[in-house]
């Protein structure tokens, strides 16, 4: 009966479409503020979510980004320049 529920919640979960959150780290390869995103040398791109600053972000930085993947978008939650 436990799996299951677990199976159930597990499955429930997949279909929903809930975002996870993911973390990456790296140096920024560009910034475009107009789409208010930015891509690292790796090539991932991220935009820029509610309350993160835009305006410390610059080429060049080190920085640690948390984010939730929204609309097949990857959606800062936080950006740390180191």
């Amino acid at each position: 009966m436990r799996k299951a529920l677990i199976g159930a919640v597990v499955l429930t979960l997949a279909l929903s479409g809930a975002a996870w959150a993911a973390e990456v780290q790296g140096k920024i390869k560009s910034v475009d503020p107009t789409e208010k995103s930015f891509v690292l040398e790796d090539g991932t791109k991220i935009w820029f979510g509610e309350g993160v600053a835009i305006d410390t972000l610059k080429e060049g930085a080190e920085v640690t980004a948390s984010y939730d993947a929204k609309d097949g978008k990857n959606v800062a939650t936080n950006v740390e320049v180191k």
